[in-house]
């Protein structure tokens, strides 16, 4: 018995020691932490249960037979992250490179079937050189195999990708099919192929960092949501992102006590919305001064910053809030911003958080760019997500809602439960100016006549009155009471249930 013991904690150390002292060093010296850190920072102390500490490959080709360390490049299992159930995977890149091997795989995929079983979160802790060559196929095989757990797993359980080191070529699909990708600035990549490929097949000379790095990711691309200064700082502000969400579907959101009366007013916002309608102003003000303490996580910030999208909480219940920004392109839809939103809606769905939009938009961005780029289809991502959506949706109009857009922003056609609007909110087809010279277009050559047409349609248009008196906005509130309103209708709301027609799937217009 005590050899056995023995034995056991000698697997255990070399398991525990990874890739060896000097792999852990360099690992250091390039500023980052080894895969057992990371997980000791992301779950509540000592609450983590390392499975699969044993596990070794089974390569016999180029030598590897004679190459074996316990755990075999990736930590697993699962622990409490502020007294909350999640399942981990933490690639180690000390060993072998973190490439992933079919044992490496079996490992991930094994602890993503529990967390189906038991309903619990998937966090992903990237680290890896890609698949591992001396296996061949049987590490693709690998890849394949947790792909097809993350889209088992899509829409039943959160999965979350943080980016801590590369991520390459088979392995950026996996992140890519989870529902938030967060990414280490300086020292993470995600890439199809590297710089090198990159310039032998295209002649193109680019470096990691331009070619895939976190600020690639988090403002050209839209595949990374957020990056952060350090591994610290990545996985101190994912436990505090992770006590937003449910553990599964069929829980409600997390609410967390708040001390911030839901009843509160807030003058100031009397005032936000200027005078002149063409001058812009922060819509994340707004967001900050209604939702609970000023708390407001923000996702994608640097990209398509012409809408935002992010989670807050009302009265201590978790919401997701996307939001028109006048400072950014007046507020347009476009491709981007359409796919942004769109996403965030649809994960807000999936897992019964509640939907808060702010509406200030002057419509969908003209031009050849926006409709060689297939604006059609790509807007349509959007009003999709909203009329598949049954959480429970509340609007508020700001300033304006102008055509096919007003439609897309959760409006009252799109199943929207409570519509709202600010007394100087314009609803209509188009703005004053623009529908006087179509609709009067014989008097172009008389601006004195123009203008008093354009006055006559502004004040029989450009309020919400015409919207309300149909019962397309359910009422007009002042700015200061928007807070108290929308936290009685999600009181109200908290019970609502709405199902879809029953079908395999929906055909989103990807």
């Amino acid at each position: 018995m005590h050899d056995i013991q023995q034995r056991l904690e000698e697997k255990r150390a070399k398991a525990r020691l990874g890739g060896g002292d000097k792999r852990i060093a360099a690992q250091h010296s390039k500023g980052k932490l080894t895969a057992r850190e990371r997980l000791e920072l992301l779950f509540d102390e000592g609450t983590f249960e390392e499975w699969d500490m044993f596990v070794e490959h089974r390569c016999v080709d180029f030598g590897m037979q004679d190459n074996k360390i316990p755990g075999d490049g990736v930590v697993t299992g699962y622990g409490m992250i502020n007294g909350r159930l999640a399942f981990s995977f933490s690639q180690d890149f000390t060993v072998f490179g973190g490439a992933l091997s079919e044992a490496h795989a079996e490992k991930i995929c094994k602890v993503m079937d529990q967390a189906m079983k038991v309903g619990a979160p998937v966090i992903g802790l990237n680290d890896s050189g890609g698949a591992r060559i001396q296996e061949g196929v049987a590490s693709l095989g690998g890849y394949a195999d947790v792909f097809q757990r993350n889209v088992m797993a899509s829409g039943v359980i959160p999965q979350i990708s943080m980016i801590m080191g590369p991520c390459a070529g088979g392995a950026v699909y996996s992140p890519a099919m989870t529902d938030f990708i967060f990414m280490v600035k300086d020292s993470s990549y995600m890439f199809v192929t590297g710089p090198d490929v990159v310039k032998t097949v295209t002649h193109e000379e680019v470096t990691a960092e331009e070619l895939g790095g976190a600020g690639t990711h988090t403002s050209k691309s839209g595949v990374a949501d957020l990056s952060f200064d350090n591994d610290v700082e990545a996985i101190l502000m994912l436990r505090r992102f992770f006590n937003y969400l449910p553990l599964n579907n069929r829980e409600k959101a997390p609410t967390r006590p708040s001390g911030d009366p839901g009843q509160r007013l807030d003058l100031s916002l009397d005032t936000l919305v200027p005078d002149n309608p063409n001058k812009p102003y922060d819509m994340k003000e707004l967001i900050l001064k209604v939702v609970d303490d000023g708390d407001f996580f923000e996702l994608q910030a640097d990209y398509a910053k012409n809408i935002l999208t992010g989670f807050a909480r009302m009265e201590g219940q978790t919401v997701g809030i996307v939001a028109n920004q006048p400072l950014v392109l007046a507020g347009c839809l476009d491709i981007k911003s359409s796919i942004k939103a769109a996403r965030f809606v649809r994960f807000c769905d999936a897992f019964n958080i509640p939907v808060i939009t702010f509406v200030d938009v002057p419509g969908f961005m003209p031009g050849t760019s926006q409709e060689y780029g297939g604006i059609i289809k790509h807007g349509a991502k959007l009003l999709y997500a909203y009329a598949e959506c049954t959480v429970p949706k509340v609007t508020v109009i700001t300033r304006k809602a102008y055509g096919g857009a007003y439609d897309v922003m959760s409006s009252k056609h799109l199943r929207g439960d409570v519509n709202f609007a600010w007394p100087n909110a314009e609803i209509a087809v188009m703005g004053a100016k623009g529908a006087v010279e179509i609709i009067f277009r014989e008097d172009k050559g008389d601006p004195e006549k123009l203008a008093a047409k354009e006055a006559e349609y502004k004040a029989r248009f450009a309020n919400p009155f015409v919207a309300g008196a149909r019962g397309f906005i359910d009422d007009v509130i002042q700015p200061h009471e928007t807070r108290k309103r929308i936290c009685r209708s999600l009181t109200m709301l908290k019970d609502k249930k709405l199902e879809n027609p029953w079908r395999k799937h929906g055909n989103i217009p990807l």
